[in-house]
């Protein structure tokens, strides 16, 4: 197993020599190395077992280090990352040939953004060089949100995991476009669509996934457990369950005709924010529990955090 620890020139030097190192963020803790070395990152394809045409996100310290390697920050663009910075969100962008293809699958274009995690951002700060850094999870799994999370999954592949504590929001960055000067966003994440509705006026959101993505976290199956989930809107009849063997992600009312052990409320108070920050440690516990079979989702409010609650438990869902 991975050493786990608070230690920033442990980190440093094994990303250094082209190693990779789990990191924390404020989304999910993420599987890093150097996003200029094609060593280091055909390595992260390798552990995670993610397919290349799947491109990556690239962590940076701060702004000015971004546009040493893309081409141009669309107006804007530059506005919306200058106050939502660090942060949740994640901007697709021109790149130049600092950044690999591997890197991009391709693409001519590379998903960056600024984490808002003090020990990261110390880390980057450090370096020479920006990072990629998918979540830290065998490609397809749920996302980790503690370093534990990590170390379970990945733990005989990597050598250490910076221990950030767990990840405050909980789910993946909000992925933007501004291709032909239209915002669009590609993926639903921890940025919540108001607050961009409200800097941008009216943006496009893409609900299109592919098996052939423009951007990471575009798969239509992803971040699911090994046991079966379904929605409870897809539910119908269970008949072939017992009620022992059914788990539940509950948001609001438990339910009665399943065992309490079996259910995981993922905020008593109807908050999607702490639902949100819970899904996927509630999604783990669940699948691994030996004797449950499958697992319902419950109808999360589609406000805020819960547009990007409901994307992921629909992913985890498609067969």
């Amino acid at each position: 197993m991975a050493d786990i620890g608070e230690d920033i020139v442990i980190a440093k030097q094994l990303l250094d020599s082209n190693g990779l190192v789990g990191i924390p963020t404020e989304t999910v803790y993420g599987l890093a190395g150097n996003a200029f070395n094609e060593d280091a990152v055909l390595e992260i394809f390798k552990v995670k077992q993610r397919p290349s045409f799947d491109p990556l996100i690239v962590h940076a310290a701060g702004l000015d280090q971004i546009k040493s390697f893309v081409k141009e920050i669309p107006e804007q663009a530059e506005l919306l990352v200058k106050e939502l910075w660090p942060g949740p969100l994640t901007v697709l962008l021109k790149k130049n040939s600092e950044i690999p293809d591997l890197v991009t699958s391709g693409l001519d274009t590379v998903a960056v953004r600024v984490p808002r995690h003090p020990l990261t951002l110390s880390l980057l700060n450090s370096l020479d060089y920006p990072l990629a850094a998918p979540s830290a999870n065998p490609f397809g799994y749920i996302s980790p949100t503690k370093a534990i999370h990590v170390d379970q999954q990945l733990g005989d592949s990597i050598n250490y995991i910076l221990d950030g504590g767990d990840c405050h929001i909980g789910v993946e960055s909000t992925i933007i476009s501004f291709e032909n000067d239209i915002p669009t966003i590609l993926r639903l994440g921890g940025q919540p669509i108001e607050r961009l509705k409200e800097m941008l006026g009216e943006v496009k959101i893409n609900k299109h996934s592919s098996s052939q993505p423009d951007a990471p976290g575009m798969m239509k199956s992803h971040y699911a457990p090994s046991k079966k989930l379904i929605l409870s809107s897809q539910s119908g009849s269970l008949k072939e369950y017992l009620a022992e063997e059914i788990g539940v992600l509950v948001f609001g009312q438990i339910h009665p005709e399943i065992p309490k052990f079996n259910q995981y409320v993922l905020s008593d108070i109807g908050s999607v924010d702490e639902a949100a920050k819970n899904l996927f440690s509630a999604m783990r516990e669940l699948d691994q529990k030996s004797h449950i079979r499958i697992i319902i989702a419950d109808a999360i409010p589609n406000t805020g955090l819960g547009k990007a609650i409901n994307d992921r438990l629909k992913r985890a869902s498609a067969e």
